[in-house]
Order: C-alpha cells, then structure tokens, then sequence
C-alpha cells in the first residue's frame, strides 16, 4: 500500500466509512488493488467494513520496535471486518488483564501513536 493509499484508508476509517475491496466471488482485500489477490478478477467493488469487528488473534508487545517505544506494553491484534482481517492496536484494556481475549468485539478507529504520533488502525471494545 503507497502511503496516500494508505492515508486515505485511515482518513475513510476516521471518518466512519472503513471499506474493502470486495470481489464478485465474495473475496475482500485492502487497497490498494487492482485484482483480487485470491482469484484474479478485475472487478473489485468498495465494500464498507461491519461496524463491529472479532479479534481472532492478538500479541502482547513489552519489547516494542523503536516505533512503537513509548507505547509499550500494547497488544497488537488482527479482528475480523466482514470481508476482510485487519491489523491493529487494541486499547482500551489492560495488556496483561484478562479482558483481551479472542472473540473480543471491538470497533476499529485511527488514534495516534504515543511514540511520535502518527496516525495507526486502533481496536477499542464495544460496550456490548
């Protein structure tokens, strides 16, 4: 993903209209693409990601990479959106508590990292 693709992902997510790339097939990808990855058609259409998403894995992170520094501990963590997985920060909750969980259900934002804020795709859980 090209940095102005990958801005204007976080600025949509920000913005409440978080999308994938959606194949006829039911396929769903991140931009950006020209093809889906997983059975060649070019004909991707946006699809907005569900409002509501499922962590289906997560890491505890105390060594961070320098990035991430004045971060840690965090938990980086990959949740389900309808059609695609994605990649994020679950705050919101105590690293090392018992409230991080798979099958967690979070809303996806953007917030800014503490080490030299810039913008990153964040997970908080849903007061469900």
């Amino acid at each position: 993903m090209s940095d102005a693709d990958y801005e204007a992902w976080l600025d949509a997510i920000d913005a409440g209209e978080g999308y994938a790339l959606v194949c006829p097939e039911g396929h769903g990808s991140l931009p950006p693409r020209r093809v889906c990855p997983e059975c060649g058609s070019d004909a991707l259409s946006r699809e907005p990601l569900d409002e509501t998403g499922r962590i289906e894995t997560f890491s505890v992170v105390h060594v961070p990479s320098p990035r991430f520094a004045d971060d840690a501990p965090y938990v980086t963590a990959v949740a389900d959106f309808g059609p695609v997985r994605t990649t994020g920060v679950l705050r919101g909750v105590d690293p090392d508590g018992d409230e991080v969980r798979v099958g967690l259900t979070v809303d996806i934002g953007v917030e800014e990292r503490a080490t030299d804020g810039k913008p990153l795709v964040v997970f908080r859980p849903t007061d469900d």
